[in-house]
């Protein structure tokens, strides 16, 4: 297995011989505002340019949307994938907005499975900041709330959990009791609304993942990019080093992290 950091929450996933490209944000440098209802607005995202030309970071097999939102999906991803790529999401309403962007494979993913390449992918369940105080904040903005997690699993593999953006929450847990992965990929930038209210793990959050999966192996993804974050790369490094945790990788932007099978 190989997770290769390309920029934010845009990962590929190398999986038993099945390249997977996972939120593909793809626009330049500073293109987009940041967002109006949350901290740093005044600051242009991306804040770092990618670190690979788009025509590598494309060149996947499948191509995985946790959910449409700006920040994991873009005009530039609609542009530079083949309309016949293979693309997953979580949702009816996630699948007609791919179909209206004409591209021709869209699946939604399986709570209880979906076979693709000898892998089964399971969708599971997030909370992209507490529900009861964020989804009403996103339906005033017309923004959907939900999210989706993905596990992979094979027989020629570790299992792969894929947290998304999410806090800790009981979904989250209820994922790593049913699923025990040996990796976990956090979204941990703690990225923040006007409220105060995290929309995304932090490094209390990942205590929590790291309390409840010990022997797992932890990558620190969506980071030092979106305007709103409230924790970087910097920061978990020394919590890293002060907590003394071995089990916390948290690689750069083009940087790929290889897991032994065994």
């Amino acid at each position: 297995m190989k997770i290769t950091q390309i920029r934010n929450a845009t990962i590929i996933v190398e999986y038993n011989n099945t390249k997977f490209l996972i939120d593909p944000w793809l626009m330049p440098k500073d293109f987009m505002p940041g967002f109006e209802a949350a901290i740093n607005s005044e600051i242009r995202q991306p804040r770092v340019d990618l670190p690979f030309e788009i025509e590598k970071i494309t060149d996947v097999d499948a191509v995985i949307i946790t959910h449409i939102h700006p920040d994991h999906w873009d005009s530039f991803a609609e542009e530079a994938l083949n309309k016949d790529t293979k693309i997953f999401v979580q949702s009816d309403f996630d699948k007609n907005y791919i179909l209206s962007k004409d591209f021709k494979n869209v699946e939604i993913l399986s709570s209880n499975g979906t076979e693709f390449n000898d892998i089964t992918l399971y969708k599971t369940f997030t909370q992209h900041g507490k529900k009861e105080i964020l989804k009403p904040i996103c339906e005033k903005i017309g923004m959907r709330y939900d999210a989706m997690g993905i596990v992979f699993k094979s027989k020629n593999e570790k299992t792969l959990y894929v947290a998304g953006d999410s806090i800790w929450c009981s979904e989250v847990n209820e994922a790593i009791n049913k699923y025990a992965p040996g990796i976990i990929v956090v979204n941990a930038c703690a990225a923040t609304v006007l409220n105060g209210e995290k929309i995304i793990m932090g490094v209390e959050d990942i205590k929590e993942v790291i309390k409840n999966a010990p022997k797992a192996i932890i990558i620190a993804s969506h980071m030092d990019t979106v305007s709103h974050l409230a924790v970087t790369r910097k920061d978990l490094k020394e919590f890293k080093q002060k907590d003394d945790i071995k089990n916390l990788l948290i690689p750069d932007d083009g940087s790929t992290i290889e897991i032994n099978n065994k």
